[in-house]
């Protein structure tokens, strides 16, 4: 095992599922397979929802297959989420945990309150750079490698909100420039800011993280920290 950073080019260690897993079950959610294989997470209360979905990915981001889906809605009654939230595999466990604690602590699940600015300050507190065109909606780590923005959205990215000029945020890592992406994530629109930002700030944290297998094509932008 290596403890390695930065987190955001770390990889999953290929149990994405298994930590996401034990996240939820930890919350207390419930968890049944569904006919699609497909396993099904919901919380306590019926408003969030998580859904490993790999086995039956209906669309990919960057080209990596969808492999969660997390939602929310605004009451138990309703059977339509207000929002969604995609990651591929890839993502750092660390960084979904925290997504996921957050979500399960927020007593409006399916409302933000803070403004979009938030996202990229939590990653500028990290030492991200701010886009010189974007500062407030565009943030990428030192190395260039990863980043985070606020962008349109590609097909199937499903919201309550149907205009069709709305943005959400999109995260991804590149190791290196014009080679597979390592891991991609989606926010729908009307995901609270708030949570991305908890996200954000979760990817960027320099603290290392233990891994068995380090990520394909990022082993040579990945620093391994000798721990007494």
């Amino acid at each position: 095992m290596h403890w390695v950073t930065p987190r955001h080019l770390a990889g999953d260690d290929d149990v994405l599922a298994e930590r996401v897993g034990d996240t939820l079950t930890g919350l207390g959610w419930r968890m049944w397979p569904t006919s699609r294989d497909t396993l099904l997470y919901v919380s306590p209360d019926e408003l969030r929802g998580a859904e490993w979905i790999l086995a039956s990915s209906p669309f990919t981001l960057g080209g990596l297959r969808v492999a969660l889906q997390i939602s929310a809605r605004p009451d138990g009654s309703s059977a339509l989420v207000q929002w969604n939230a995609y990651f591929t595999t890839g993502v750092p466990p660390e960084a979904l945990h925290d997504f996921l604690v957050a979500l399960d602590a927020s007593s409006v699940p399916d409302t933000g309150f803070e403004e979009p600015e938030a996202v990229v300050a939590a990653l500028s507190a990290q030492g991200w750079i701010r886009d010189v065109d974007r500062p407030r909606t565009a943030a990428t780590d030192p190395g260039f490698a990863s980043h985070v923005s606020l962008e349109m959205l590609p097909d199937l990215i499903a919201d309550a909100d149907l205009r069709e000029d709305l943005m959400g945020w999109q995260a991804w890592a590149e190791p290196t420039f014009g080679a597979p992406y390592l891991w991609c994530a989606n926010f729908s629109p009307s995901v609270p800011h708030e949570l991305v930002a908890v996200f954000a700030s979760s990817l960027a944290s320099p603290a290392p993280v233990a891994r068995h297998r380090l990520p394909h094509g990022a082993e040579e932008r990945l620093t391994i920290v000798r721990r007494s």
